[in-house]
């Protein structure tokens, strides 16, 4: 389908897929700053997404549940994340995931106390692994995967029940892998296809041997960090099909369904085409039935 195509088709209607909606990646921005202010160290500093505008678009939408995946510009402090999941639209809609610094002794401690605050809402540690060039201080990305801290907060969201979420380029999948073997009861999440525009085809293929893993899932969004194309990305679709081949339909999560009706027209039309040479009931997984289980939502 051209990109004309799409958004016509896309434009038809606002109707949800048949199927259970789980959109497992959006991110929520306060508008008040005062009350919920972006962190000093704020990777970058977004205009505001906030939760009462998503809750109605939601309900349009028929999105049956989300995850908040609590975004850099607050770092460490979970304000608004613990206020939303206070105001959600209606009981158990959301749930969460958390950034914490990963090689922080402390981390262990206040991820016991995030989670035990809000029992079966916080469902994963995000790290975030994106550039070669580590860090040990300031804003929470690029630690050492490979520092002695890193399995000691894994080794707790094991005792917490909790996944991790990682958020990288391709350059690290090895040494994820290496932690997944280590930490075969934790599942493990890759965001956004593993950006796998931004790095080698071998690299590439390192993600793809992940899967090896029974708890390491592949996260359908961002698909436009696998393209060097506009909407729809054709150039992705190969990427997005070789993720399915690899990791197969019970272990790949739809995420990034949009914050307004356009976007949303425009996230249902691009799944249709990137998948359409699934079968409807694996498709079904892969719009929300996997993350109905995974994230331990009733069917």
């Amino acid at each position: 389908m051209t990109r004309r195509e799409l958004l016509a088709a896309a434009a038809a209607s606002l109707a949800p897929p048949a199927s259970v909606l789980v959109d497992t990646h959006i991110h929520l921005f306060a508008d008040d700053q005062k009350r919920f202010p972006y962190h000093p160290q704020a990777t970058y500093k977004p205009p505001a997404a906030p939760l009462e505008s998503y809750v109605r678009f939601v309900r349009e939408a028929g999105i049956a549940h989300t995850v908040i995946v609590h975004p850099e510009p607050y770092q460490d402090d979970h304000r608004y994340l613990e206020y939303c999941l206070a105001h959600e639209t209606s009981p158990g809609f959301f749930k969460g995931t958390c950034l914490l610094d990963p090689i922080d002794p402390k981390t262990p401690a206040r991820l016991a106390a995030l989670v035990g605050r809000h029992p079966g809402r916080i469902v994963a540690l995000r790290v975030h692994s994106m550039d070669k060039q580590l860090t040990t201080s300031g804003a929470i990305r690029n630690r050492d995967l490979r520092d002695p801290a890193m399995k000691t907060t894994w080794r707790a969201a094991a005792d917490r029940g909790i996944a991790i979420q990682m958020h990288f380029i391709p350059f690290f999948a090895p040494q994820i892998g290496a932690l997944a073997a280590q930490f075969p009861n934790v599942p493990v999440i890759l965001d956004h296809l593993a950006r796998a525009g931004q790095g080698a085809p071998a690299e590439y293929d390192e993600v793809l041997r992940l899967a090896k893993y029974p708890r390491v899932y592949m996260k359908y969004s961002g698909v436009r960090y696998s393209s060097k194309q506009d909407y729809p990305f054709a150039d992705a679709k190969p990427i997005v099909r070789r993720a399915y081949d690899a990791f197969g339909a019970d272990r790949v999560l739809w995420g990034g369904l949009g914050h307004t009706r356009d976007e949303f027209r425009q996230a249902v039309a691009l799944f249709d085409q990137m998948f359409d040479y699934a079968s409807e009931s694996d498709r079904a997984k892969i719009r929300g039935l996997n993350a109905l289980k995974l994230f331990g939502w009733k069917a």
